[in-house]
């Protein structure tokens, strides 16, 4: 059975990782990933994408072609500096101790209580290949092609139990032993490589090299970015795609881990990389601010959002899953087509009001109101994790979101616009988290009966994924507005909106697909919009005499309103105030 790309990559990967001593932690630091990660990619969870060949091959010195090629020909391909102490590029069955049973292994750095254990006295019958090479190929299975495992004994190059074998004799994986016991050979005075440095193994089918490895505690890549002030624009990031079906349950980080993580990539250090691309940007076009502007928009926009998303992730709580399989009704029906989503797209105008205005004696007065930052806002949401998976209960569970297919209640209330929008058709119809929330909010207030589920698609959710990348840009966005910096504030505006529109069914974004994250983040703005408009109608009706009565309700951030809204609302420019936007008048004769 020949062995496949990716098992040949992952055996490379856990080879050379063993001959240059490093553990996941540190080669994710070295690629710009995270121990939990790498860990990932190395038990084939999520595939090592073809952005991370180039980052291996660049931190290893070896091209791509050569770590494709299997670990035999990539580990004598790598550079003499790069092997650990001891890991000598052709190691001789004379490098180790003549009675293995007589010493220890002795490699400082272990945990505490993870002592070396005495190698078995009859180690020193083992054959020359795994004196030189350090493994042997796996004992599988024939039938299901799976490692076999066995009563745990002294793994015959480091001596800790292991339940593998390979060729009978206990050993780990991929001779990737637990780092505090790897062996410690002697170095050899070979200078140059050796192709017999490690056993061929190409055409078999190996396991996951880091499937039994001792994974290293998660240690996060942005605590070693450098200081605010030494910030600048980075090239454009190699984009990573992980095109995989993620687990259905989400992956849960080290919560130590994470508060570590969180500090080093907090909103203020994200809100200091925003302000160096702008200054670098500036810098770069001689100061002509619509020059920067234009660029920054067209060029750095979405690629700076989809890396300071990825910053804001790290040491967070939950592995999001970026390559979900779309299910049917995500999917367009035509390139320029919808799916079966429906987001409740406001398109409403108040007809009792349109009618008395028609038999007033005087024009009446309306003032469209602009929501700020409306998708910004919408940033907060709760997001599945994981894949969707299906659900038929019918039960809403407030711990998962997703999408769901329900029977909409009736609406009655001609002053107060339908949470669904403009939607004429009846009978079921499937919609997005915030929508389904906000039915039954306006079902606790007595407006409506709860709807009916019929079917879910739905994954663990939480609010927090995209809550580091909004607090960040809200920081930007403020600061650019204290500091009339058009620059920064066109900047901040185009990421979150690119952000928010190239994440679904999307040619231009290629490392995250969520059009279910899309649909949410959507009907989220409309959510809010929507619970702005109850919030005047019951200030009118609590206060006649303040004449306040919602006219009309548009797109994703415009109320039209009679009457004296500063009551009500804060004009402002900040993401929680209202800005005028225009007045006009209706009606008289």
């Amino acid at each position: 059975m020949t062995m496949g790309a990716e098992e040949t990559l992952r055996l490379t990967v856990g080879a050379l990782m063993s001959r240059t001593g490093e553990r996941q932690r540190d080669l994710a630091a070295a690629i710009g990933l995270t121990q939990t990660q790498v860990s990932r990619k190395q038990s084939g969870q999520v595939s090592w994408s073809l952005a991370d060949c180039d980052r291996l091959s660049a931190h290893w010195a070896i091209p791509v072609p050569d770590l494709l090629s299997g670990p035999t020909h990539a580990a004598a391909l790598l550079p003499d500096n790069r092997l650990a102490p001891g890991r000598g590029p052709a190691l001789a069955a004379t490098d180790l101790p003549a009675h293995p049973g007589d010493e220890s292994v002795d490699e400082p750095g272990g945990a505490p209580g993870d002592e070396p254990v005495q190698l078995p006295s009859d180690t020193d019958t083992v054959p020359a290949v795994v004196e030189a090479a350090g493994w042997f190929e796996a004992d599988r299975d024939p039938d299901t092609g799976l490692a076999i495992q066995a009563v745990p004994e002294p793994c015959v190059l480091c001596g800790v139990p292991t339940p593998y074998r390979g060729e009978g004799w206990p050993q780990h994986l991929g001779g990737v032993c637990p780092p505090a016991h790897r062996p410690a050979y002697p170095a050899t005075a070979a200078s140059t490589p050796s192709t017999t440095a490690l056993p061929d193994v190409t055409a078999t089918v190996l396991p996951d090299v880091a499937a039994t490895a001792a994974p290293a505690p998660a240690e996060p890549v942005a605590a070693e970015l450098p200081a605010v002030d030494a910030v600048e624009v980075p090239a454009a990031p190699t984009t990573v795609v992980e095109p995989t079906t993620a687990l259905a349950s989400p992956v849960r980080r080290s919560p130590v881990a994470g508060s570590a993580a969180g500090s080093a990539t907090g909103p203020g250090v994200l809100t200091a990389r925003i302000r160096a691309n702008v200054s670098a940007a500036l810098e770069a076009h001689g100061g002509d601010v619509e020059a920067a502007t234009r660029f920054l928009d067209k060029k750095r926009a979405l690629v700076d959002v989809m890396e300071l998303f990825k910053l804001s992730r790290v040491g967070g709580r939950y592995e999001h899953s970026e390559f979900p399989p779309t299910a049917d009704i995500l999917k367009k029906r035509t390139q320029r087509g919808s799916d079966e989503i429906w987001e409740g797209r406001p398109k409403w105008r108040n007809l009792p009001l349109v009618e008395a205005a028609k038999e007033a004696a005087e024009p009446i007065e309306v003032v469209a109101l602009d929501m700020n930052a409306a998708f910004l806002s919408a940033l907060k949401a709760h997001l599945p994790i994981g894949r969707l998976e299906p659900d038929t209960t019918g039960i809403h569970n407030r711990k998962r979101s997703g999408v769901h297919r329900i029977t909409p209640p009736g609406w009655d209330h001609q002053d107060l616009p339908n949470p669904l929008g403009a939607r004429q058709e009846p009978g079921p119809l499937w919609v997005a988290e915030p929508t389904l929330r906000l039915l039954y909010e306006a079902s606790r207030l007595d407006l409506c009966d709860a709807p009916v589920i019929h079917e879910s698609l739905t994954s663990g959710a939480t609010e927090g994924l995209a809550e580091k990348l909004r607090r960040a840009l809200v920081a930007a966005r403020r600061e650019a507005i204290e500091a009339d910096d058009d620059v920064m504030y066109e900047y901040v505006k185009s990421m979150y909106s690119k952000f928010v529109s190239t994440i679904g069914e999307s040619t231009t974004n290629r490392e995250l697909r969520r059009p279910d994250w899309v649909h949410i983040f959507r009907a989220q703005a409309f959510a809010n919009l929507w619970r702005k408009a109850y919030k005047l109608r019951q200030a009118g009706l609590a206060a006649p005499e303040s004449g306040l009565v919602v006219y009309e309700m548009s797109g994703t951030d415009e109320l039209h309103v009679r009457g004296d809204w500063r009551q009500v609302f804060t004009e402002g420019r900040a993401p929680d105030q209202v800005k005028l936007k225009r007045a006009y008048m209706i009606g008289g004769r």
